[in-house]
């Protein structure tokens, strides 16, 4: 019909397609080629051969290099198909794609606009931005779209806007300490006992002089803090000053 041949290998285990004298259309060999990548990705021959029409194309996301952890990259492709396959059913009914999870890739076949939608879910989907989110946007877009008094406006005041959650459960600590400044040379050594008993002069007294200078700063010590209790009691008879 289209004027394609093809040629299958069994040895090399490839297979080509080649323009006949009889094709028409410079273009359905790139169409024959996407043909080849979508049956290659387990897509049904009776599904897949519908990239030959003219409205329809092929978008291939690779998906396998996105995440690196094994378990997390399994549990975000199956968010894009959600309970018993309802998430990517809803995303197929609103961009009016084919979609196929299939283990490193997911093809989508449809229109460039239903194309472009799918790539931006899946990839968000990869960055743990759930698909419903989008869902939810598609929907409202959707509604609108059937409203022709809306067809100039911005629409932006009718989607919905989602505020990003740190999730993060780092304790913040109640004291910040500041980083002192950086020297090279090592702090200066905290004096000992006898250091500072040398710095006074205490300690080349005997004991006998020792304890008489103890005695001393406690007299000394007992007459300023009866000077103070004297002041604090004179305070009481002291005059009001007259306005």
């Amino acid at each position: 019909k289209n004027g394609i041949a093809c040629e299958l290998n069994l040895v090399e285990g490839s297979m080509t397609v080649k323009t006949t004298r009889k094709t028409r259309d410079p273009f359905v060999i790139i169409k024959a080629r996407d043909l080849l990548k979508l049956l290659a990705r387990s897509i049904p021959f009776n599904q897949a051969v519908k990239i030959l029409q003219d409205d329809v194309y092929c978008d291939i996301i690779k998906i396998g290099g996105l995440v690196r952890n094994k378990e997390r990259f399994v549990k975000r492709r199956q968010r894009l198909l959600g309970p018993d396959g309802a998430t990517l059913k809803a995303l197929e009914l609103l961009t009016n794609c084919y979609i196929l999870v299939q283990g490193n890739t997911v093809s989508a076949m449809g229109s460039h606009k239903g194309l472009k939608q799918v790539r931006l879910v899946v990839l968000d989907c990869m960055k743990n931005i759930h698909p419903i989110y989008h869902i939810k946007t598609l929907m409202i877009k959707r509604e609108l779209a059937k409203d022709p008094a809306l067809a100039n406006e911005d629409w932006s005041r009718f989607l919905p806007k989602f505020k990003k959650k740190n999730l993060s459960k780092r304790r913040k600590p109640l004291v910040v300490h500041e980083k002192k400044a950086y020297t090279p040379f090592p702090p200066a050594p905290v004096p000992s006992k006898v250091d500072l008993q040398q710095a006074s002069g205490e300690y080349f007294l005997n004991e006998s002089q020792r304890e008489e200078q103890r005695k001393e700063e406690k007299k000394r010590a007992a007459k300023i803090k009866s000077e103070e209790k004297k002041k604090a009691r004179e305070a009481e008879f002291v005059p009001p000053t007259e306005e």
